[in-house]
C-alpha cells in the first residue's frame, strides 16, 4: 500500500517520509547492510540474511500491491537513510494485525525519523482497519521501548534469553502490541 509523502524539518534537517519505490531497491540493500553493522538492537549481524537489489525490488512491489503491508522510507537529500515496514498476515485469524519494524542509519539518529516513521505507520494502520500492531524490541533499547509506550504500545510478553550479543551474554526480547479500538 502507499501513503502520501510527508515533509519534516527537525533541528535544521529536512527529510521526507514516503512509500518505498522500486528505484530505492539498491540504496535499501546497501543501507540495510550498513545499519546491521551499526547497532546490536536489530536481529541481524552485518551481512546476515542479506537482501539484494532484486530482492528489495520484489519486496517493494509486493508491499505496494498488498493492502495489509506498508513499506516506508525516509529520504534526506535524495538518499534513503531509514525505512520501516508493516507486514500483514495472509491467515484469516491474523488478518487484523501487522508487525512493525524500523531501521535508521546511525548518522541520522536524534532527528525524529524513527518516531515519524512510526507515527505514519500508526496513522496508516488506524485508517485501514488494522486493529493491532505488534513489534519486538531488545530489552536494553530503552529509548525505543519508551517511544513505543508513548504511542500506545504495551508490553505483552518477554522472550527470555532470546538473543546472544557480541559480549557473549544472552538478552531478552520484549514483545509489544498496540490495539486500535
Amino acid at each position: 500500500m502507499k501513503i502520501n509523502k510527508q515533509e519534516f524539518d527537525v533541528q535544521e534537517m529536512r527529510y521526507t517520509i514516503r512509500s518505498a519505490m522500486v528505484q530505492d531497491a539498491m540504496n535499501l540493500s546497501e543501507l540495510r547492510l550498513r545499519i546491521d553493522g551499526e547497532t546490536e538492537n536489530l536481529d541481524r549481524e552485518k551481512g546476515e540474511a542479506f537482501i539484494s537489489t532484486a530482492g528489495f525490488e520484489q519486496l517493494i512491489q509486493a508491499d505496494t500491491e498488498n493492502d495489509k503491508n506498508l513499506f516506508l522510507v525516509a529520504v534526506v537529500h535524495d538518499k534513503v537513510v531509514a525505512f520501516s515496514r508493516c507486514e500483514g498476515h495472509v491467515l484469516r485469524r491474523f488478518a487484523h494485525k501487522v508487525e512493525f519494524g524500523v531501521c535508521v542509519q546511525k548518522d541520522y539518529w536524534g532527528y525524529g525519523i524513527g518516531t515519524n516513521l512510526l507515527k505514519e505507520s500508526i496513522s496508516w494502520a488506524d485508517s485501514n482497519g488494522i486493529r493491532k500492531m505488534t513489534l519486538q524490541v531488545l530489552e536494553t533499547n530503552n529509548k525505543a521501548i519508551a517511544l513505543y509506550k508513548k504511542h500506545g504500545f504495551e508490553i505483552e510478553g518477554v522472550l527470555k534469553n532470546d538473543k546472544i550479543l557480541s559480549d557473549g551474554q544472552y538478552y531478552n526480547t520484549i514483545l509489544m502490541g498496540r490495539i486500535h479500538n
